[in-house]
């Protein structure tokens, strides 16, 4: 879709979310309704293009004799489908979606996709020092890093590579993993929620640490959601608001899983128009939030603001 438009990416296969649409979601863009449209990402898929690209690229090369033929037979590990999450969101930003919206596996493996770039870049660091300072790196780091350029960092008829060991490579690895993590950093460009069921303690506390994980992800938490069946006890309501402060809070209500959603009639639901404000104002968000590490001189201390961790 071209203009204005949502895109709500779905990662899991469940059916959940073909309740909530109102529509059945595949491998390709699907049209779920008025500028919002719907995509179920596979690894399998999404695995094909990059063996494909790195079997040309060594095809020139001629780095491994064409032993990479039969890669189109490897399975799917553990980890793959988060990594591979992570390069498809970067293509689908340079799409024209006004909104991208992520609905991921777990919430435990959304927080390490929010941590990876800044992790990567610690591996990174120790792979570089490796490269400069061990007879093996220093063997196989040049092939190893004119492989990286050929695949990944060639645009047009630019290279990075000169013919040695190149600073410029390393370099444009860690600019590559530095604007991925600040990305997530910036309130403006990523934002993400908690959702909770505030008649449920065990859910606030959950959502809490949550948050607290999140900022020691890298990111910030741009509002809370409580999602209710129906109107219940306001006093639960107002306690999970004052347990998320400073956090903008919204509930939702007349919010069932069960069924597929009308959408026109919840939107049009009064009751929620302090959910609608949240949505239209996530990306102001994260100005008044306290800083997650506050360090006083005077005192020689350093405070961390991490919710939901004693």
């Amino acid at each position: 879709m071209a203009g204005l438009n949502t895109c709500l990416v779905i990662h899991n296969q469940d059916t959940t979310a073909h309740y909530l649409l109102n529509c059945k979601i595949g491998i390709s863009h699907v049209t779920c309704g008025k500028n919002l449209s719907a995509v179920r990402l596979e690894t399998t898929k999404m695995l094909l293009e990059p063996l494909k690209l790195l079997k040309q690229v060594d095809a020139q090369l001629n780095m491994t004799q064409g032993t990479l033929g039969g890669m189109e037979e490897l399975g799917i590990l553990p980890g793959m489908d988060s990594i591979f999450l992570v390069l498809a969101l970067e293509r689908l930003q340079q799409d024209k979606f006004d909104v991208i919206i992520y609905d991921g596996i777990s919430s435990e493996e959304t927080l390490r996709i929010i941590g990876g770039s800044s992790k990567a870049r610690l591996y990174l660091k120790y792979l570089h020092t490796l490269a400069e300072r061990t007879e093996l790196g220093r063997l196989t780091a040049p092939s190893l890093l004119r492989l990286v350029d050929e695949a990944v960092l060639r645009s047009g008829s630019r290279s990075y590579f000169n013919g040695k060991m190149s600073s410029e490579i390393w370099d444009a690895l860690d600019q590559m993993l530095e604007r991925g993590s600040s990305a997530f950093s910036n309130p403006q460009k990523f934002g993400c929620f908690l959702v909770m069921d505030p008649n449920n303690p065990t859910s606030i506390n959950s959502a809490l640490r949550y948050w607290g994980c999140t900022i020691q992800a890298g990111a910030q938490v741009s509002g809370a959601f409580g999602i209710t069946s129906q109107q219940e006890n306001l006093e639960s309501f107002e306690r999970a608001k004052k347990e998320f402060s400073p956090l903008p809070s919204a509930f939702v209500s007349r919010l069932s899983m069960n069924n597929p959603i009308d959408w026109s009639i919840l939107l049009q639901d009064t009751s929620n128009e302090d959910a609608r404000h949240l949505l239209n104002s996530v990306s102001s968000q994260g100005g008044d939030m306290p800083s997650a590490v506050r360090f006083d001189i005077k005192r020689k201390s350093a405070t961390l603001f991490m919710p939901g961790f004693d």
